[in-house]
């Protein structure tokens, strides 16, 4: 695509690349491609962390990156599931000290991320998160059993994608992006409305899939949604020896396409953000990258020490953006949450606790030739002589412990 220097572009054809797409779709704005396509100036940020909504003139928008306040009845929803989320988050730490799961990356702190991503989509939309996202997956209506079953140690997922449409969760850095583009390129050639959202970390912007993603989904003009969860740190390794970009949001305009930063403790923001990024995706304005500015506030995994790699001081400023009790009071002074309300959640939280207790509890049977079950869908000749040799060993060792067999 050539632009000229007042920023505007030959007329394109239903068959033109993907630049001159994108240069239709940014007419409706009224504002350059490259005003598009830059994140605004500010981070969005639609209520401040004391809970109160903010000046509209104080949000962080400009021509082109107007954000209407979502509807009270999804910000209760998502209000109850950040409540959940955390619950699940506190509980799964639990279970992993008790020995009932393996591992367990705690989200604590960046539930409003995660709820959002989920609420945001539709039916038919997909989601791939990292290993990171399970409460947005358990948002997305996923069992909390089989959201967490992966970090029991288990051989399988957990959970069917097709029918959740959610990828599974991904140990691997990255990989996830380039399974959602090719979601996303075959809903295209298909003619479906499907949007795909593909959740990846700071450190994962570092990677090369990361880099391969993008610029695929760009050129084909995907309708893909990159939401980078920036908690500052890739485990131990700061931002700041990553990427000393403006933000990470503006590494989209490199690919061309839309970037976005907004505050990721601001869950009415988020949901404003991603809400958006979604209809512009679904009406055929091509790939966006949004950037939620969060924190871990907990260490990396139950394996980690935290305190190795950043200050108890930091750490305490990230409590005090808490999105929980920012959207709390913000709902209550609002008055669209009272004690009532309030506990209906708590209640609901609860049971979610102890439907992951008893579920995590329960003794898994264990059938060794699951090893070879599922690895193709036509098993290969080493597959079933593997198969066969671990069964005739699984029968001798047997035939060995069997004390009627033993007396022969």
């Amino acid at each position: 695509m050539t632009i000229s220097a007042d920023h505007t572009a030959p007329h394109t054809s239903p068959e033109a690349p993907a630049g001159d797409a994108l240069t239709e779709a940014v007419k409706k704005f009224g504002i350059t491609v490259e005003d598009y396509m830059l994140p605004a100036r500010h981070q969005i940020q639609m209520v401040d962390p004391d809970g109160k909504l903010k000046p509209e003139g104080e949000q962080g928008t400009q021509p082109g990156h107007e954000y209407p306040v979502p509807g009270d009845a999804e910000l209760l929803a998502a209000y109850e599931q950040l409540v959940v989320g955390r619950r699940v988050n506190d509980q799964n730490s639990a279970l992993v000290r008790q020995g009932r799961m393996a591992v367990y990356p705690s989200s604590h702190g960046q539930e409003a991320c995660q709820v959002a991503a989920a609420l945001c989509l539709s039916d038919g939309d997909w989601m791939f998160p990292t290993y990171r996202d399970a409460v947005a997956v358990m948002t997305r209506g996923v069992d909390p059993v089989q959201v967490m079953t992966i970090f029991r140690g288990d051989w399988h997922g957990g959970y069917d994608p097709l029918q959740y449409r959610v990828g599974i969760q991904c140990t691997p850095l990255t990989t996830q992006l380039l399974h959602a583009v090719g979601v996303a390129h075959a809903a295209k050639l298909r003619g479906d409305d499907t949007v795909v959202l593909a959740m990846c970390g700071d450190g994962a912007t570092s990677e090369g899939d990361f880099h391969e993603a993008l610029n695929f989904a760009a050129v084909f003009h995907l309708p893909v949604i990159f939401f980078v969860q920036n908690n500052k740190y890739a485990i131990s390794v700061p931002l700041a020896h990553q990427s000393v970009a403006p933000s990470l949001a503006h590494k989209a305009v490199g690919y061309g396409m839309a970037g976005e930063r907004v505050d990721g403790n601001d869950v009415v923001a988020l949901l404003a953000v991603l809400d958006r990024a979604v209809k512009l995706a679904r009406e055929g304005s091509g790939p966006l990258l949004v950037e939620a500015n969060t924190y871990r506030m907990q260490a990396h995994t139950n394996a980690d020490d935290d305190t190795r790699y950043r200050e108890s001081a930091e750490v305490a400023e990230w409590r005090a953006k808490d999105p929980l009790t920012r959207m709390r009071t913000y709902l209550t002074d609002r008055g669209l949450l009272d004690d009532d309300g309030e506990a209906r959640i708590t209640a609901h939280a609860e049971a979610v606790a102890a439907q992951l207790r008893e579920g995590l509890g329960e003794d898994v049977p264990v059938d060794p030739q699951d090893l070879f079950r599922h690895v193709f869908a036509r098993q290969t000749p080493q597959l079933k002589e593997q198969s066969a040799f671990l069964a005739d060993e699984l029968a001798r060792d047997a035939a060995a412990t069997d004390p009627k067999e033993a007396g022969k």
